[in-house]
């Protein structure tokens, strides 16, 4: 193919074309039914030539076009089977390859970033690329020091081209909105925009892989490949081999699905804890199955262009909600969202009413083990996106903190992973390891702090923030 499509007509004209070519394959489907096909049928046929070309269009772009089939991706266990079917595998094709940029280019980038004797660098340097993301594309080769690497390569005008991407996606979010219905778009890709300008330093990804490299060195549970040199649009890291989850979700056994969903929750919230970072680009093709030493799994984690800086660790607010909510606690926990911002002071609400929207969300955590299906994310989707429900009417007056966007993307994010996986998870075990808060008792045997402790450091919190719907 041809170099990264940059100019803002060309791109602008392949994403219009997107909403377009879905009303025009509706009207060739009416046709179909008038010509004696059945309905369902021609339904089937036209969602499948419609992810054909979602597939085809956001894969040329890269860009945040693809960075936006990426998040698409993790949310479509949430969808009814109908709906998701045709969808699922042009999407999941998003998470682990999509056409390369052209080795004359990749040699350019190289010689411009790594200075015109690169190739001394390597003993070994394929060309072709063994995989390919949003804003760059991954080599194999070897380091000149026998080390087996990983050499990501930015796209030529990535950082132009994702901002422009995302600006025409927005525009076009209501009309991208039947691809996942109960989703909203438009929160979505206004989050995305805003780690643009991170995802595009690759010193900035360096640093927090080197910090997670350095705090899960000889983890027994987590691999995280050691950086080995970075410049501008060139990072360059040890190469791990294992199996991506993406494999494991489509042909996965039984015992892969829950260790690697296992490992997958204590990463998610060890990772805060231990590092002050939290990983937010949870999607399949970051993650790896690989064998320990004991027989067992270990996960191999990928790509730390996009984190979340959380000096503290995850917000204490969390974990005491949670167990006050599995405590049945309603008062406690409305007082608690209403001083950390999540209920605005202009609104007021019943606290059994809160309980009792937020009681199915929580259940994977006051199970002793829980087994994520797709028919458990879709019910709880359904619930809250039926208009009719009352946990729509009260999840509309709820709102979502700043400072909680990310942290909620990544979660849900997850918990669509751990649905694709069909993993059974011992969840509870992780939050009363690594989740502040969410244990009672402090380690010195001392009750932890009560309600009141917690609402005065959410009231401590910048309380001008700007606050968004919770349904986002």
């Amino acid at each position: 193919m041809s170099d990264l499509p940059r100019k803002a007509v060309t791109r602008t004209a392949k994403l219009a074309a997107l909403p377009l070519s879905f009303a025009g394959r509706a009207t060739w489907g009416l046709g179909k039914r008038i010509g004696g096909k059945s309905a369902e049928l021609v339904a089937r046929e036209l969602q499948q030539r419609t992810a054909d070309q979602l597939f085809k269009v956001l894969g040329e772009l890269k860009g945040g076009a693809m960075k936006f089939g990426q998040a698409m991706s993790v949310f479509e266990s949430a969808l009814p089977e109908e709906v998701a079917g045709p969808y699922r595998a042009a999407l999941t094709k998003l998470q682990e390859a999509a056409p390369p940029m052209p080795t004359r280019t990749v040699h350019a980038v190289l010689e411009e970033r790594l200075g015109p004797e690169w190739r001394e660098l390597f003993t070994e340097f394929e060309d072709k690329p063994s995989a390919a993301a949003s804003i760059g594309q991954v080599h194999r080769a070897v380091w000149h020091d026998g080390r087996e690497v990983a050499v990501k390569v930015q796209y030529p005008g990535a950082g132009e081209a994702l901002l422009s991407d995302l600006a025409q996606l927005s525009r076009f979010a209501r009309l991208l909105g039947p691809l996942m219905p109960g989703m909203d778009v438009k929160p979505l890709i206004k989050e995305l925009r805003d780690r643009v300008a991170e995802e595009l330093d690759y010193g900035l990804e360096a640093e927090a892989q080197r910090q997670h490299a350095t705090e899960f060195v000889d983890d027994p549970d987590v691999v995280v490949p050691e950086v080995v040199h970075q410049s501008d649009q060139v990072l360059v890291t040890e190469w791990i081999d294992g199996i991506p989850l993406s494999e494991i979700i489509a042909d996965g056994t039984p015992e892969q699905r829950d260790r690697a969903g296992q490992l997958l929750a204590r990463f998610l919230f060890s990772g805060p804890a231990r590092t002050g970072l939290l990983h937010a680009d949870p999607h399949p093709g970051n993650f790896r199955l690989l064998p320990a030493d004991d027989g067992d799994w270990r996960l191999g984690v990928l790509d730390f262009g996009t984190v979340d800086r959380l000096p503290g660790g995850l917000p204490e607010t969390i974990g005491t909600c949670l167990r006050m909510t599995l405590q049945g606690d309603a008062e406690a926990v409305y007082e608690l969202l209403c001083a950390d911002g999540f209920v605005k002071e202009t609104i007021e609400l019943d606290p059994d009413a809160v309980l009792e929207y937020l009681l199915p969300i929580i259940e994977p955590a006051e199970a002793e083990a829980f087994t994520f299906t797709r028919g458990w994310i879709r019910s709880q989707a359904a619930r809250i996106a039926d208009i009719r429900s009352p946990a729509h009417q009260l999840g509309k007056q709820l709102n979502l903190p700043p400072a909680y966007l990310l942290i909620h993307r990544v979660t849900l994010s997850t918990i669509g992973v751990l649905c694709q996986l069909n993993a059974t998870v011992r969840l509870r075990d992780e939050l009363e390891s690594w989740l502040p808060g969410f244990v009672e008792y402090a380690e010195d045997g001392e009750e932890a702090g009560d309600v009141d402790d917690a609402v005065s450091a959410a009231d401590s919190a910048d309380d001008t923030e700007e606050t968004v719907p919770a349904e986002a």
